[in-house]
């Protein structure tokens, strides 16, 4: 099966005249992403096409797998990859990562793109409704961003300075999950392993998650969803519960409710080995 795997990449090649093969996997950020040689190559003289036109397949750093790896923004990767694909931008209703994506077009040399993304500003100097896509809560429908781009700057003229933002007085919950664990040994005072989180889970309304947590939320598994839907679906880029409460409490969440479950089980099926026990808990915050 590999000798038909190594002929497979090998006749690939030759085909293209290239080092690589037609079919080329990429670890971008820890997300995977399958795609074809000429995709990366579409656009001359950017990073991807240096990378797989300029070098050969042993300059590029892989994964343990044997993959291409990029250590850039995973999820924004595969707006990347779909530009490349027919050089045609095509951007989620709701899109609150403009700014971000324009930073990673930027580091692959794709100018055309970066161009697009950029804030377009008027003869008067202000900047179009188009940047204010960035904020979770603004412009969730975008018929209406320009109105509220009005109604918020004449707010700010007959108040003076404005709230870092409006919503974030908004009420509402937010649960924090985790599921942790550790082992207990035959002598508990010298063998006690303490908890070990594996992630963080968010539950709640988007809007609130992306207010309280910012760049710290990983979305890769429910990505672009509108700002009033709720997902179950987030969670964290660090492992510190007291980090997530931090956050919370900065923005005027308190915890009003916490319940938790949990199992026991032997490493081995000797009773007298160690015992692993785990736990599955959740906090409710509330802002009133």
């Amino acid at each position: 099966m590999a000798l038909a795997d190594t002929e497979r990449a090998v006749s690939n090649c030759a085909d293209s005249g290239s080092p690589f093969s037609d079919i080329i996997e990429l670890n971008v950020g820890g997300q995977v992403y399958v795609t074809r040689h000429k995709t990366l190559i579409a656009v001359p003289d950017s990073l991807l096409w240096n990378m797989f036109s300029k070098k050969s397949p042993k300059d590029l750093a892989r994964d343990s797998k044997g993959r291409f790896f990029l250590d850039r923004d995973g999820f924004l990767f595969r707006y990347i990859l779909d530009y490349l694909r027919d050089l045609n931008l095509v951007l989620p209703d709701y899109f609150p990562e403009k700014s971000r994506l324009q930073r990673e077009a930027d580091f692959f040399l794709l100018r055309d793109l970066a161009k697009q993304l950029s804030p377009r500003v008027s003869k008067d100097n202000s900047i179009s409704e188009e940047i204010g896509q960035s904020d979770p809560e603004d412009g969730a429908q975008q018929s209406g961003a320009s109105g509220g781009a009005d109604t918020l700057r004449a707010v700010s003229v007959a108040g003076g300075t404005r709230s870092p933002s409006l919503d974030s007085k908004k009420s509402g919950y937010i649960t924090i999950g985790y599921r942790g664990s550790y082992t207990i040994g035959r002598d508990i005072q010298t063998d006690a392993k303490f908890r070990r989180v594996a992630r963080i889970t968010v539950c709640g309304k988007t809007a609130l998650a992306k207010e309280v947590f910012g760049d710290t939320l990983n979305e890769s598994r429910d990505p672009d969803r509108p700002p009033e839907r709720y997902t179950s679906r987030y969670y964290l880029k660090y492992n510190f519960l007291e980090q997530a409460f931090d956050k919370l409490t900065e923005v005027g969440f308190h915890m009003v409710a916490c319940s938790s479950t949990g199992t026991c089980a032997y490493a081995s099926n000797d009773p007298n080995e160690d015992k692993i026990w785990t736990s599955y808990t959740e906090y409710v915050f509330c802002r009133d």
